[in-house]
């Protein structure tokens, strides 16, 4: 159902922009992550969870644009494919959804030993630190599965969802508490769609362009950028947080060991204040992380994709592979 909505609105942008176009949403695909519920995303291994499928019918013409959450998007695409647009991003934070037993408290105020679901290695190493008191079970399905287990069982105390799905269901008022970055840094991505075409089809690329949200490209071209320097992913706990204010970008970035008890974070800036240029000459298939985003001003993405870089780099000369590795091989072994 989430995908369906996420799908519409980007469609409707689309016919509004493009009215004499005739657009139809095909039939809505499964995929790997929607099939295989009984296993923790962090476990499956697939880098392509949720995308692979909707790759094959891309590459097979069968569709011509494919949309996503840019989170479940790896920062390396297969050749031939893109990232034509990202859309401006709803909000990225973290939210906890309360069992209605437990309506009107926080994470703090829940009784000791409250098991709280998240099925999100990065959610539960932070909220493990912060919240020594609680504990954190794996929840999978999607919205509204994860929100009927919430509601029918008793399992679960709570549990943590992105607030944008929520506000994009239309879900709003089921948000007991907003995770500030200091208590959660999000996921590299969270809250924004991405529109996923070839690239080498300059007419598709062209018209889906006009849906990219400039400040949006930027800070996520630094967060993946980041996410991919640290050769991170889902079976690993990587988080950021990014804002762009007065012309420079900020990005804080942060690895965790399982449990949290470990962690590295750190935060840099860069201006990103550059003016469009008109550039000459081929440069139609530049990618930064795997986005192609020609009316956003090239040096300011060269300028956001070396700040993810270069902090991801800090983090790794502070010892934040040895985090990553331990987490990775915790991880398989569960």
């Amino acid at each position: 159902q989430l995908a369906r909505i996420q799908t519409d609105s980007v469609v409707e942008m689309l016919r509004e922009l493009y009215p004499e176009l005739h657009f139809e949403i095909a039939v809505a695909m499964s995929t790997t992550g929607d099939k295989i519920l009984d296993t923790a995303l962090s476990k499956i291994g697939e880098k392509s969870l949720f995308t692979k499928e909707l790759e094959n019918a891309l590459e097979r013409n069968e569709v011509d644009l494919v949309v996503h959450s840019l989170k479940d998007l790896p920062t390396s695409l297969p050749p031939g494919f893109t990232i034509g647009a990202v859309c401006k991003r709803e909000n990225p934070l973290d939210a906890v959804v309360f069992h209605p037993k437990n309506c009107g408290k926080t994470l703090s105020l829940l009784p000791e030993k409250s098991v709280i679901g998240t099925s999100s290695l990065r959610r539960a190493a932070q909220l493990k630190k912060k919240f020594p008191q609680l504990e954190f079970r794996d929840i999978r399905g999607n919205l509204n599965t994860r929100l009927k287990k919430l509601d029918e069982k008793e399992d679960f105390s709570a549990i943590i969802l992105a607030a944008a799905g929520l506000k994009r269901m239309g879900w709003e008022n089921r948000i007991g508490q907003l995770l500030s970055p200091e208590d959660c840094l999000y996921a590299v991505g969270q809250g924004a769609l991405a529109v996923e075409v070839r690239a080498k089809d300059q007419e598709i690329l062209n018209m889906v362009s006009a849906l990219h949200d400039a400040d949006t490209v930027l800070c996520c071209i630094a967060e993946r950028a980041f996410m991919k320097r640290l050769e991170g992913g889902c079976s690993v706990p990587v988080a950021v947080n990014t804002m762009l204010k007065d012309g420079q970008l900020y990005l804080t970035g942060a690895v965790y060991s399982l449990d949290g008890s470990d962690s590295l974070k750190e935060t840099m800036q860069t201006s990103v204040n550059y003016p469009q240029q008109n550039e000459d000459g081929p440069n139609d298939d530049v990618q930064h992380v795997g986005i192609t985003a020609k009316n956003v001003p090239a040096q300011a993405q060269e300028a956001a994709e070396s700040l993810g870089v270069e902090l991801a780099s800090l983090l790794l000369s502070k010892g934040a592979k040895h985090i990553l590795s331990v987490a990775r091989q915790l991880n398989d072994a569960r």
